[in-house]
């Protein structure tokens, strides 16, 4: 069993990697709201990467976020797409998008599912493993992982 923060989950041929990594209040891009553990808000950027390894291309439809903060309150997500996008992937692609979640305790999880569409209509749930939101993981790699 591995110790990273991060989690790498397949599901009906569509695998789902995901790595985040806290933005301290002198780290943070204009756009994130401020991190600031003196007014228990703290800020994790979190990286998608969405690769299809199944053999029939399938579209991103919803998304369903579980987020758990280190006192226990639970907070869910739906919506439609991600950062307003509705990737589709044929065999072998993968679309990687960037977002945030700000947190009230320094440290978190989160895990959910995404809705997709195969071409033919069918609908199927993937699941995205449970992955952690703490200060100590590594700086995320903002590139495509070459995977």
């Amino acid at each position: 069993m591995t110790n990273s923060p991060h989690s790498d989950t397949t599901t009906d041929g569509i695998r789902i990697y995901a790595a985040a990594e806290y933005l301290a209040p002198d780290n943070l891009p204009p756009e994130y709201p401020l991190s600031d553990g003196h007014k228990r808000q703290f800020v994790f950027r979190y990286k998608i990467t969405m690769t299809n390894v199944g053999s029939s291309t399938a579209r991103l439809l919803t998304r369903h976020w579980v987020i758990v903060d280190g006192e226990g309150r639970r907070e869910e997500v739906r919506g439609r797409g991600v950062v307003g996008e509705f990737p589709k992937l044929a065999a072998g692609e993968s679309h990687s998008y960037v977002s945030f979640c700000p947190l009230s305790t320094a440290w978190g999880t989160m895990e959910g599912t995404y809705g997709f569409e195969h071409d033919d209509g069918k609908r199927f749930q993937v699941k995205i493993g449970r992955f952690f939101l703490v200060p100590t993981a590594p700086p995320l790699r903002l590139e495509s992982p070459s995977r």
